[in-house]
């Protein structure tokens, strides 16, 4: 599912929750809801939304944390691509090769993160991103610098690829960024919607009570969806521009 069908059934929970608590004001005893037992309810629900806000406030704070490392990585790998590119075009007409599968893998990279958007030609999906970095790798390993120019240029090349493998591997390892524990998230949503009984439950129910509740209830389904939308960078609402890509496949080849 995604972060917005979690945060409509979030949303659900914690309305049925505050209806649920109205429900029970109106069945229960009245000597269940004296101010003895109220004021014991308002302090189990008060360290129960202490919990539930530090919580939020901490996972909401991880997930942009990571967010913005994944997408300073994406950043860095641009920055070697065109670094490398660079190096290949000033060397001379013998990297065209290793240029070609640069622009090869980086294509298929941006079409498989943004598939709605053009990059140019449709590249095969089933290509190895890794194995077309060591291709070109392998395609540099057979260059034999003629001049002090190129002798200069092709260890820059070679760490510049090395730098980009570094990256890869580093996004790769990152997965989609921060992800929230499916049984955490549950025992979130459970205690938010004991909170949202407890208020109905207190509450005499009229249309400021049921307005209340639901603005309540939406700002803590939005937290949720922060967190589920900032735990996958390259995807979501607030996905990861890629203009940056468009900007740099642009200048390949130039």
């Amino acid at each position: 599912m995604n972060s917005l069908t979690i945060t409509v059934i979030v949303l659900v929970c914690l309305s049925g929750g505050a209806m649920l608590g109205i429900a029970l004001r109106a069945c229960l005893p009245k000597h269940h809801l004296t101010s003895e037992s109220t004021d014991a309810i308002k302090l189990a629900t008060g360290l129960m939304a202490t919990l539930a806000a530090l919580v939020l406030g901490l996972l909401i704070s991880a997930a942009n944390t990571e967010r913005t490392t994944v997408q300073n990585a994406y950043m860095t790998g641009l920055t070697n691509v065109a670094t490398l590119d660079r190096h290949l075009a000033e060397y001379g007409t013998e990297t065209q090769q290793a240029r070609a599968l640069l622009r090869h893998a980086l294509v298929r990279r941006f079409q498989a993160i943004w598939p709605s958007e053009d990059f140019g030609p449709q590249e095969p999906a089933n290509g190895d991103d890794i194995n077309a970095i060591e291709s070109m790798e392998h395609e540099l390993l057979k260059l034999s610098p003629a001049n002090d120019s190129q002798k200069w240029l092709l260890p820059q090349a070679l760490q510049a690829t090395n730098n980009l493998e570094q990256v890869r591997w580093g996004l790769m390892s990152r997965g989609a960024g921060f992800t929230l524990p499916v049984p955490f998230l549950i025992v979130l949503v459970c205690w938010s919607t004991a909170i949202f009984i407890s208020f109905g439950l207190l509450a005499r129910p009229n249309i400021t009570v049921l307005v209340s509740l639901l603005i309540a209830a939406l700002a803590v389904s939005a937290a949720i969806f922060l967190i589920l939308d900032l735990s996958n960078p390259f995807a979501g609402l607030m996905q990861v521009s890629s203009a940056p890509a468009h900007v740099m496949l642009d200048a390949l080849g130039k």
